[in-house]
């Protein structure tokens, strides 16, 4: 075993320590708030706001993530719309905004992560199944009656970074009836030149299995991760061309880092 595999062992298994014990810590601090202190629900939004925050800031922290932002991100309540490439997409947003995001609903099953995500009100999607878009569009709409700010990946899974697929326009649906003015932002993801390359490294796509990946983007140096906030909303009462217009706004500020043109996104 070379040096450089020791130390990138030591710093994996010294990293996956430190975060299950900043989780559970604010984990503690979630459960305990929520008991004792946020009564009403304008409270317990601020405190889900404040533990999802301080999770990822704290997460951000042990990954090495270095995250540069371009433009103002939206304040609460709002409805933000964004590419994904990667799990970590929402570590990184969640360092900036008080949010609840719609994610996968492969999610919840993960270890500490899931538990995390589904006490802070995380809205989980069944992607292969149609008949789960209504009761997460009512899910939506709650959140939003409530003074959260939404974070949804329209592209519906997480790409190589070779480009923006297209938006699906069915969980857009409560904005676009409501003509609510809706947020967008592009992320993309550098590595240093002596680590693997970020689609490789960070993106999460193709055949990509999570335990072995997140060993992968623990074992980086660091690495540098680009949000950019759009200038203004976009507003559309009709869903499809409100999907058309946002994909297109993130596209436009897009640059595309995969490296090999035979990379399929998933």
């Amino acid at each position: 075993m070379t040096v450089d595999r020791i130390f990138r062992l030591l710093r994996v298994s010294g990293r996956l320590a430190a975060m299950g014990s900043a989780t559970a810590l604010i984990y503690c601090w979630w459960i305990v708030g929520r008991t004792l202190g946020a009564r009403r629900q304008s409270e317990r939004v601020r405190l889900r706001g404040a533990v999802v925050r301080a999770w990822a800031r704290a997460l951000a922290s042990m990954f090495r993530m270095r995250i540069e932002v371009r433009g103002t991100p939206p304040q609460i309540p709002f409805f933000l719309v964004a590419n994904h490439l990667s799990y970590i997409d929402i570590i990184a947003l969640a360092t900036l905004l008080d949010c609840t995001f719609v994610a996968k609903s492969d999610i919840a099953g993960w270890p500490v992560v899931g538990a995390l995500a589904r006490s802070v009100n995380t809205i989980f999607i069944d992607r292969t199944s149609l008949q789960d878009i209504p009761r997460v569009i009512d899910l939506i709409e709650q959140r939003m009656a409530e003074g959260s700010g939404i974070v949804l990946f329209p592209e519906g899974t997480s790409t190589a970074g070779a480009g923006v697929l297209p938006f699906s326009p069915a969980l857009l649906e409560p904005a676009a009836r409501a003509r609510l003015p809706v947020h967008y932002a592009t992320i993309s993801y550098r590595t240093p030149q002596d680590e693997p390359p970020a689609h490789i490294a960070i993106c999460w796509w193709g055949d990509m299995t999570f335990v072995p990946h997140l060993i992968g983007a623990l074992g980086l140096k660091s690495f540098d991760a680009f949000i950019e906030f759009g200038e203004q909303p976009i507003v559309e009462s009709n869903r499809k061309e409100l999907a058309r217009r946002l994909r297109a706004a993130v596209a436009e500020r897009f640059e595309p880092f995969a490296i090999h043109e035979d990379e399929k996104v998933k």
